[in-house]
């Protein structure tokens, strides 16, 4: 017995009509590199505040030490991991806000949240920690509060 001839693939015409499945990715990937992802962002924008933190403090020369160094590297793993939490909490309150609302905007108001969440706390960071109003720093650059000249504008002193 012999096995059916093989036919081409362009011969069928059903065979071009069926369009080819759309890989997806699976829901377990996407609901570990959401979260993942959050805190990573929390986590890195807390560290850049610290680092502008002690670069001001260092060209001031104000703090405990010479630049507060030993204070600032001491409160560097407390402030990442409360970066990565806050932004985990922001995200999981926006999900939970959004759960039946289009995807898009369930997007849309967690990355909001989660951005403006991250963005308080590093406010509230700088303006408790950032520079030392009437410290008395003595490297001559900066005046009595403590602020460098290039200090952005924008953040809280």
């Amino acid at each position: 017995m012999q096995p059916p001839p093989v036919l081409p693939a362009s011969s069928t015409i059903m065979d071009q009509d069926v369009p080819e499945p759309r890989a997806r990715t699976p829901r377990i990937v996407t609901a570990a590199v959401t979260p993942t992802a959050t805190a990573l962002f929390g986590a890195a924008a807390a560290l850049g505040t610290w680092y502008l933190a002690v670069t001001a403090r260092a060209y001031c020369d104000a703090g405990f030490d010479a630049g507060g160094k030993f204070e600032l590297n001491a409160t560097l793993p407390v402030i990442v991991l409360a970066g990565g939490l806050c932004a985990l909490a922001a995200g999981a309150v926006g999900r939970l806000l959004t759960r039946r609302v289009p995807t898009a905007l369930r997007v849309c108001v967690t990355a909001l949240l989660v951005v403006v969440a991250t963005a308080l706390l590093c406010w509230w960071y700088f303006a408790t920690r950032g520079t030392l109003d009437g410290y008395p720093g003595d490297s001559g650059l900066c005046p009595p509060s403590n602020i460098p000249p290039w200090w952005p504008v924008l953040l809280p002193a």
